[in-house]
């Protein structure tokens, strides 16, 4: 056992509470260990001297007190629409994001993009498409060698 681990039991060790096999652990941690022999003996001593001081029994008074205000205190009824109370922080949560939908529909739209300046490709263009150079090199014939799964997809006409 370590004396960290021995440090958080002591309480337990003294009062008994620890099993068997924690308390012969703990013994066998303090017969090894000075430091925390020490740390025992002076819990011992500060329990001894807690023992010597008088035990204050409360008058009859103070308990006719204590119950008067247990009694005064509010009964809190539990009933099915307890549940339905928000907590603040819901609340806070729920009126930021009502607060943020407000800020994001009063925003100016986007401007739409302008359709017209978009050039369209007209069918008198398609002569020029077809004799396209570059495209021209796409519509060769793969080599008989090439696998057909390397070889590009050509589109079918309709």
């Amino acid at each position: 056992m370590s004396c960290e681990k021995m440090e958080t039991r002591i309480l337990a060790y003294m009062d008994g509470r620890l099993k068997e096999n924690e308390r012969a652990e703990a013994e066998k941690h303090l017969a090894g260990c000075a430091a925390c022999r020490l740390r025992v003996n002076e819990f011992r001593a500060v329990n001894d001297l807690l023992d010597e001081l008088p035990a204050i029994e409360p008058s009859g008074a103070f308990n006719a007190r204590v119950h008067a205000l247990v009694a005064a205190e509010p009964q809190k009824r539990s009933s099915w629409l307890t549940w339905l109370a928000p907590s603040p922080r819901i609340a806070f949560v729920a009126s930021m994001l009502l607060l943020a939908t407000v800020w994001v529909g009063t925003q100016a739209p986007p401007p739409p993009i302008a359709t017209q300046d978009l050039p369209v490709v007209e069918s008198t263009d398609y002569d020029v498409i077809s004799s396209f150079a570059p495209l021209s090199d796409l519509s060769q014939a793969p080599d008989d060698d090439a696998d057909d799964s390397d070889a590009p997809q050509q589109p079918q006409q309709m």
